[in-house]
């Protein structure tokens, strides 16, 4: 380890600059990789969070890193797939998986990679399975086949067996004892009821409302529960996540719910954040387009009172502002976004009316 020039602080530092809010999930990640770099036994990872709340963008942020540093290239061999592919398992034992790592492996090292090499790309691989909530063995109390062929299909490989797979007219036994899981998913009925749970006061002490104040002084109420402070295993097996399934996750992480402050920084900070992204297209036209920092946090109150959707409630505000002005845009001048645009935007949403938009030039 003395010898290995990454360190988990040099990971966190990197993914920090593209995922907001979520450092500890970050934390967990940057460990699990450098322990899977260096060949140590890696802990597979489960994230429990609300859609938006960065899971993909945690596994973008990694596979970014990987790429961006040339020595680690044999190592930047990551998949990412939804669940329900694995419920539609023909050949079972999962190698729908290892076929895509294979030929992900295959286009990385080049034509002239011996199967052996491709192996070694193969057993050192990286998964990422999307949407996991989506492959619950029950289903309104009845058993769901496709949920558990894709669970069996997982177990399989993250059993540490070795498993026969056939490509190219070659027949290969697949160590999958190295490779490492991140499987993601927002499990929304999870959450209910856990929170019915916790509300209730059935073995915690019931939450109460608090009283939450924006920046900009607009007042609303909440109730501080994060799922992370109640969840247990017992919640994940009613949910229909089998105990031998969620047992090869030894990292289990909760994703923060994202703040007004935290989307806020999303909204703006990100190479490729909305903000961001939205002014290189008006440059096309030469306009320089600004927000005001009362715009900045009308956007962002209004992102975190859709609590279950996340950063993408950010889109949603955003293009109710920007789309006829990115539908009509004058060349030259500055266009400047202010908080009273936003106010309108929102209004006209909540009130089902025709929104309306101002333009300030110079």
């Amino acid at each position: 380890m003395s010898d290995f020039p990454i360190r988990p602080k040099d990971v966190f530092d990197e993914i920090r600059k593209s995922v907001v809010g979520q450092d500890d999930a970050i934390r967990e990640i940057s460990v699990a990789l450098v322990k899977h770099l260096v060949g140590h036994p890696a802990p597979n990872m489960l994230m429990i969070g609300n859609s938006g709340s960065g899971k993909t963008t945690l596994m973008r942020a990694v596979e970014y890193f990987l790429a961006n540093h040339g020595e680690l290239r044999e190592f930047a061999n990551i998949v990412r797939m939804n669940a329900n592919v694995l419920a539609e398992e023909r050949q079972g034992y999962g190698r729908a998986v290892l076929g895509r790592l294979y030929a992900n492996a295959r286009k990385m090292l080049g034509p002239d990679a011996t199967p052996d090499a491709i192996v070694r790309g193969v057993e050192r691989g990286i998964v990422f399975i999307d949407e996991v909530d989506k492959i619950r063995s029950i289903v309104s109390g009845a058993p769901n086949v496709r949920g558990i062929v894709a669970q069996e299909a997982l177990l399989t490989l993250m059993e540490n067996e070795n498993v026969e797979f056939e490509a190219d007219g070659w027949s290969f036994v697949i160590n999958s004892s190295h490779i490492l899981f991140v499987a993601g998913g927002a499990f929304e009925e999870l959450y209910e009821s856990v929170l019915r749970r916790a509300t209730i006061g059935q073995d915690v002490t019931p939450m109460k409302p608090v009283v939450v104040v924006s920046s900009s002084g607009e007042v609303r109420e909440e109730l501080p529960f994060h799922l992370g402070d109640y969840l247990k295993y017992d919640d994940l097996f009613r949910y229909g996540m089998t105990p031998q399934f969620i047992s090869r996750f030894e990292s289990i992480v909760v994703l923060n719910d994202l703040a007004e402050g935290d989307l806020a920084r999303i909204f703006v900070e990100p190479e490729q954040s909305i903000f961001r992204t939205s002014r290189e297209y008006f440059k096309r036209f030469g306009i320089d387009l600004q927000i005001t920092r009362g715009a900045l946090v009308a956007i962002a109150w209004d992102a975190a009172r859709q609590k279950r959707v996340g950063a993408r409630a950010l889109r949603e505000t955003y293009r109710r502002v920007i789309r006829a002005l990115e539908f009509e845009p004058t060349a030259g001048g500055t266009l400047t976004i202010d908080e009273e645009m936003v106010k309108r935007a929102i209004a006209a949403r909540d009130g089902g009316g025709a929104q309306a938009h101002r333009r300030t030039g110079s």
